[in-house]
Parts: structure tokens; C-alpha cells; sequence
């Protein structure tokens, strides 16, 4: 994003793809926000954190980013009282950010919709958990939130409340559905049941401590998150990380991706119906978790990587396992997607059901899998490759329909594209350490990390504070963006459908609420 027109002069950050940063008032602000729709820039992220030890009163950022690079937006509130404009209108997916916002830190926004988003009557409405002299009161009792949902008036609506606690083992999300018969006029979500304190608990550990922490924001996505929060620590001290533990990395990722892939394949044919489906892509994914335990230590591949390199070297035998089962999942897989595609039953219920045009999903800001899905070519591995993905030459994966059935052949195709990688990676593994020894970082610096999970961009903001401690860190999953998205996918639809929409998309839970 060029900030030229603007007037401002930013500031490096230490970050993993160009990062600048600027400090604007409340009008450029907004002027920002314009100049970046104008410019084709999308929202990563917006987070608050209190300065008033440093004499700043309360910090908003807002993270912008486009195929040059990363922008970060600084703003300073003249008082505790002073409002922030609202950028919803520039970027859709900013309201619930906004909301999260005041409920941490207490920033308060323009705009209409002034409904809480994360708190939920577990502590004081007037208390901010992220704020530097919030203290935990024993006395205090949980309360009772009364939440008002938008309401679709007219002659035979319906509501139809699902959630928040489900039949299945998904976490919990309220899902309240205005309809007229089975058709869905309107959707609204109510989230956040699984908020943790995550970002509190982070300034209670190390820098060097907090990877662990970060690895577990979204369990499907911790090789990502833990990658990410790597990235901002190494780039706030400017290590040099090992070529060997790069790629074992990379192909820690590439794994990630084949087991949620599989995971999710076998749970759209069993939504559709089609129990056989998920009969095979269990075993399948089972396979890659029993294979990811014997070369890293865990299924899930959970503290794999910590900052400075990777945990642990795979043994010979378990790398020859890892490129013995491309090979095999190459052809299954190959075999149970003609089984899908031939299927009338499961293609009848694939086809122009959830849709989100081209149109919509740049509008909205749709993102990760689900936007390339519909149209949006981005993948932070070829946008922003950090090595070794600068030497891969990764294939982005893309339809155009943006239904099930493509955010499903989507899947498909980075499937095969991930086995391809890791038998690139498997045949070119460097010689070397795994590792390399981390001071701590400066304190009072921001690091910047940016890595492309399975389900789109994961975002760390990292800032250090003295004796090597967490000051404030910020992760942030593209399910904030994606959200959003899934109440416009369901109009029109009928309710059966929603949970194969919903599976579709399978945006996280615990990354979201945090």
C-alpha cells in the first residue's frame, strides 16, 4: 500500500514480508481505510493495547496488506473517552474486530452496531481485560448477558436458534436463522463462547517461553500459528534460521494441510450423505497422523516448531515413510475423487448450494481457502513466500463458482499440490542444524508474523517488553474475515443445507474467540 498520498513517512518493522508502519489521526485514519479499497488492499487485523505506562494512552492498530507488503496503521487516542471512526464501511469484516476491541481494551468506535462481541457477562462491563491495571476480583460472580439479534419482520418468518452447544463435537456458536418454511432469509452468529484470555495469558510468559502458547490458539492450525509467532521472534532478534529446519518446516505445514484436507473431504461426503466418504478419508488422514507421530513426536505435529529452528529431526526411516506415503495417498485420493465428482447424489448436493460470487467474496473480504474458491487468487506462500516457499514454485488452486462443490475441488487440488511439495522437500532436504540459539529481543519492538495455514492467513504481532517478557501479542486467524461471510453463503439456501455450508468453509472457533 503506498502511503504517499497520505503524507506519511512510516517506519520498518520486523517482519517476514515488507512491513511499514505510520501514525495517523482519526481523519487519516479514515482516509487510510479509503486509499486502501482504492488500492486493492485487504484487512488483516486490528488490535488495541494500552500504552498509558508509556505515557501514549491507548494504541489502535490496524493491519492492511496487499501483494507489495504490509502496512500498519497507528493510532493514538487523544483520551480514554475519544472514539475511533468506523472503517466497516471500507472493510465489512472490521465490526466484529471493532466490538472485540472495546471489550479488551475499552477503545470505543463510531458506528451502529455497539453490541458487545467477546464478553459475555464474565467479568465487569466496565472492566477491560487487556488494559495494564486489570486486576481479577474473586467476588466477581458471573452474569447474564441479554443479546439482541437482528430481526427480519413480515408474514411467516420464523427464527430458528441453533447452537450454542451442538449435537456433534464442534464448538459451540449460536446460529440464529430468520426463515419463511426452509428457506433462509437471514443468518446472524453469535460467537465467541470459547473466549480464553489468550492474549492475557501471553504477557504472563517469555518471549521465548510463548510459542507453545501460540501453537494452541486453533489445535488444527498449530504448525501455522507456531511458524508465525517463529517468524516475529526471529525477525525481532534477525536470526538466521537453518536451511534444514526451514524445509522441515515447510513440510510440517505441507502435512498440516493434507490432514485437515482429508479430515474435511471425508466430513463433506458425510454431510452430502455419503458415509462412505468419510469412511476412507478417516482411515486416510489416521495414516498421516500415525506417520506425523513417528517422525515429529505428535499427531498433530504440536511444538514441532519452536522459535530458532524445529524441535526435532526426523530419523531417516521417517522421512523415507513420509515420501513412501505421497506416493500411496496420491493414488487413493486420486480414486475417491473420480468416486465424488461420478456421484450424482453428492455432486446434486455440492452444486450451486452455499454460494458466495466473485463479486461478494472481494467485497466482504473472503479469504484463504474459501476465497480462492471464489475467484480470489492469494496464497501467502506465493504473495509473501518465506523461505523455502520462494524455491517451491507452489500452484495456487482456484474456482470461480464459489458453491460447495468448489470450495470442496479446492481442497482436492491443494491436496495434490501439498503431497507434490513434500516430495520436493523430501528430495532436497539440506544437511545441517535444526536449530539456532535466540537472544531476547529488544524491548519495546514489534515483530510481524505471516503464514498461510490450511484454512488462509495466520497473523502474529509480537511486541517484546523488558527482561525479554511478552509486552502484548496479537494472533489473528482469517475465520475473523470469513465469518462474516458464511451468513451471506446461507440466503436462500434451505436449513439442511447450512451444516454442509458451514463444513465447507469449517472456519475455527477457538482462533476466533481467542
Amino acid at each position: 500500500m503506498n502511503l504517499s498520498p497520505l503524507g506519511i513517512s512510516p517506519a520498518r518493522v520486523a517482519a517476514p514480508l515488507p512491513t511499514v508502519r505510520g501514525s495517523v489521526n482519526a481523519t487519516l485514519l479514515l482516509t487510510a481505510a479509503k486509499l486502501a479499497t482504492e488500492q486493492g488492499a485487504d484487512l488483516c487485523a486490528i488490535w488495541g493495547s494500552d500504552e498509558r505506562d508509556r505515557d501514549r494512552g491507548l494504541l489502535l492498530r490496524v493491519a492492511l496488506i496487499d501483494r507489495d507488503g504490509m502496512t500498519i496503521l497507528e493510532h493514538d487516542l487523544a483520551s480514554e473517552t475519544a472514539s475511533v471512526p468506523d472503517l466497516s464501511a471500507f472493510f465489512p469484516a472490521a465490526g466484529r474486530m471493532q466490538r472485540a476491541t472495546f471489550d479488551l481494551v475499552g477503545i470505543p468506535w463510531d458506528g451502529e452496531d455497539q453490541r458487545p462481541w467477546l464478553w459475555q457477562a464474565a467479568w465487569p462491563i466496565d472492566q477491560f481485560p487487556l488494559r495494564r491495571d486489570f486486576t481479577v476480583s474473586p467476588k466477581w460472580q458471573p452474569g447474564v448477558e441479554s443479546y439482541e439479534f437482528v430481526r427480519v419482520e413480515g408474514e411467516g418468518v420464523h427464527d430458528i436458534a441453533v447452537g450454542p452447544v451442538h449435537a456433534g463435537i464442534i464448538e459451540p456458536g449460536h446460529f440464529r436463522f430468520q426463515v419463511v418454511g426452509e428457506k433462509v432469509l437471514r443468518l446472524e452468529e453469535r460467537l465467541s463462547y470459547v473466549h480464553k484470555g489468550i492474549e492475557k495469558r501471553f504477557e504472563s510468559m517469555t518471549v521465548n517461553q510463548a510459542y507453545r502458547l501460540a501453537g494452541r490458539v486453533s489445535g488444527d492450525a498449530t504448525v501455522a500459528y507456531a511458524w508465525a509467532y517463529a517468524q516475529a521472534i526471529e525477525a525481532l532478534v534477525q536470526a538466521s534460521v537453518p536451511p534444514r529446519a526451514l524445509a522441515l518446516r515447510a513440510l510440517c505445514l505441507e502435512r498440516e494441510r493434507i490432514a485437515n484436507h482429508l479430515g474435511d473431504l471425508g466430513y463433506l461426503g458425510n454431510d452430502a450423505g455419503f458415509a462412505f466418504g468419510l469412511a476412507q478419508f478417516s482411515r486416510l488422514k489416521e495414516d498421516v497422523l500415525r506417520v506425523n507421530h513417528r517422525a515429529f513426536g505428535h499427531r498433530m505435529l504440536m511444538d514441532a516448531i519452536a522459535p530458532g529452528g524445529i524441535a526435532s529431526d526426523p530419523s531417516a526411516a521417517a522421512l523415507g515413510d513420509m515420501a513412501v506415503q505421497c506416493d500411496a495417498l496420491q493414488q487413493e485420493v486420486e480414486r475417491l475423487r473420480d468416486i465424488y465428482d461420478e456421484h450424482a447424489g453428492v455432486q446434486d448436493r455440492f452444486r450451486n448450494c452455499g454460494i458466495v460470487t466473485p463479486a461478494l467474496a472481494r467485497q466482504l473480504g473472503l479469504d484463504g481457502l474459501a476465497g480462492r474458491a471464489s475467484g480470489r487468487a492469494r496464497d501467502a506462500r506465493i504473495d509473501h513466500p518465506t523461505p523455502p516457499y520462494g524455491e517451491l514454485n507452489v500452484r495456487i488452486a482456484t474456482r470461480n463458482e464459489g458453491d460447495v462443490a468448489a470450495r470442496t475441488a479446492v481442497r482436492f487440488d491443494e491436496l495434490f499440490e501439498s503431497l507434490r511439495l513434500c516430495r520436493v522437500l523430501l528430495a532436497n532436504l539440506p544437511l545441517g542444524a535444526t536449530s539456532v540459539p535466540l537472544q531476547h529481543p529488544p524491548a519495546y519492538t514489534l515483530g510481524i508474523g505471516y503464514v498461510e495455514s490450511w484454512r488462509g492467513p495466520v497473523f502474529i504481532a509480537l511486541e517484546a517488553g523488558p527482561g525479554g517478557v511478552v509486552r502484548r501479542c496479537h494472533p489473528h486467524d482469517v475465520s475473523w474475515q470469513n465469518w462474516p461471510v458464511l451468513e451471506h453463503a446461507v440466503i436462500g439456501n434451505i436449513v439442511p443445507d447450512f451444516p454442509l455450508i458451514n463444513k465447507s468453509f469449517n472456519l475455527s472457533y477457538s482462533g476466533h474467540d481467542l
